[in-house]
């Protein structure tokens, strides 16, 4: 009984979270398809044709697992932490702190309401990548592995921000100045094996990359890093975050003022 509780509980943090995005659809899902959309146009396709190939692959080939995987990360974080800050600005987060739902649950609810709204983003962008190529998929299995460990990695990192968040600026900070550089320099649109050595180490500490390369491998058979390297960090980073945030629940950080 008490499981089935937990479930109920889950599920409707969870349907909660889902319908809240679809019902804004205009706002949260096209924008993103249609910003993806441009850089298929005009990277992959005119500016791509002027490149010829990257990593032994068409400019084109090469950068689509790198959008999809940039769609999925923003939209994973910024539904996360946008939501959960609303729930705080407007006290409705204090009707299921005192409710007997564990730390834990609440927290797997919102992730995975973040998760839903990356994997479905990706999921348009990835439909939107056959208009401008044929891609096929080298291992399926290796690919939603990673995608949703990176969805999940990047709620958890936007369920963090709102708690530490006092006010809605507070939530752009992190995207704007370090989720951003991070993503453009974990080389969606370029090998890391064009920069020199110095730029191949600096590279190296960013965990984009390996999240990027390791789903490029997954899609073309092909990356920069250790696919298995790059795999259990996800896993450690998604332990580690996890960790974190139920921490940061149990002692209210964030919620008690």
């Amino acid at each position: 009984m008490f499981n089935s509780h937990i479930f109920i509980a889950f599920q409707t943090i969870l349907v909660k979270e889902v319908r809240r995005f679809t019902r804004i659809w205009l706002q949260t899902l096209v924008p993103p398809a249609i910003t993806i959309g441009l850089y298929f146009l005009i990277f992959g396709n005119l500016i791509g044709r002027r490149i010829g190939e990257m990593g032994g692959y068409n400019y084109i080939d090469f950068i689509v697992p790198g959008l999809i995987m940039m769609a999925v990360i923003q939209n994973a974080y910024a539904n996360v932490s946008s939501s959960f800050f609303s729930n705080k600005f407007q006290r409705c987060i204090e009707e299921i702190l005192v409710s007997p739902v564990p730390n834990y649950v609440i927290l797997l609810g919102f992730v995975a309401g973040g998760m839903a709204r990356g994997l479905m983003v990706g999921m348009i962008v990835t439909i939107m990548s056959f208009i401008f190529t044929d891609l096929h998929i080298e291992h399926i299995g290796l690919t939603l592995l990673v995608v949703l460990l990176t969805a999940m990695v990047f709620a958890l990192a936007g369920f963090i921000n709102a708690l530490f968040a006092n006010t809605f600026d507070d939530i752009s900070i992190i995207p704007t100045f370090v989720l951003t550089p991070l993503i453009y320099l974990g080389g969606v649109f370029y090998s890391v094996e064009l920069l020199p050595e110095f730029g191949q180490w600096i590279s190296a500490l960013n965990p984009v990359l390996y999240m990027i390369n390791t789903f490029r491998y997954g899609i073309l058979g092909s990356s920069d890093v250790n696919v298995w390297w790059a795999l259990g960090m996800l896993f450690l980073f998604s332990g580690i975050l996890f960790t974190t945030a139920i921490v940061l629940l149990r002692r209210g950080t964030g919620l008690r003022h």
